[in-house]
């Protein structure tokens, strides 16, 4: 499926920048738990990852303007309608807001992100080590169909 091929295609790039760099510095956050979180809504697959952007090659985070850091994560929002090769983009209102244990909430802000013919809504949060973040994405279709992503996320001091 093009999707998860092209989320596997960023995510290699964003590691290694796709440039011959030196690989990126081994970050003091991971993931507990990498995977993607993915909904439906209707026809269209929406598609959630988060990931510390020290993890990210330094080119790669200078074209996409995110700064690499080990207190910062990133959510990065996807949506397609069609399979394989059809496979395209979907426009949405995506909006959406973190959560730590300790009660605070707080708004993600996300930007459209380019990639090709491919668009996305990517934003950064700031992380205090160790946090469990809950993610909460309102997404609105341009037909007013709706949807909620909800999940959490372990960060751990390396």
């Amino acid at each position: 499926m093009r999707t998860s091929l092209f989320f596997m295609a960023l995510g290699v790039g964003l590691l290694s920048a796709c440039s011959g760099e030196p690989a990126a510095p081994v970050p003091a956050a991971t993931l507990a738990d990498s995977q993607d979180t993915v909904v439906t809504i209707g026809d269209v697959t929406a598609r959630a990852t988060v990931m510390p952007t020290a993890m990210l090659g330094s080119l790669v985070a200078e074209k996409y303007g995110i700064r690499r850091a080990e207190d910062q994560i990133m959510l990065l929002v996807g949506l397609r309608r069609g399979e394989g090769s059809a496979e395209v983009s979907v426009p949405a209102n995506v909006v959406a807001t973190v959560s730590d244990l300790r009660g605070g909430r707080r708004p993600i802000e996300l930007r459209e992100l380019s990639s090709g013919e491919l668009m996305d809504y990517v934003g950064t949060v700031p992380v205090s080590l160790p946090d469990t973040l809950k993610f909460e994405i309102d997404i609105t279709l341009e037909d007013g169909a709706r949807k909620t992503m909800q999940f959490t996320r372990e960060f751990q001091p390396q």
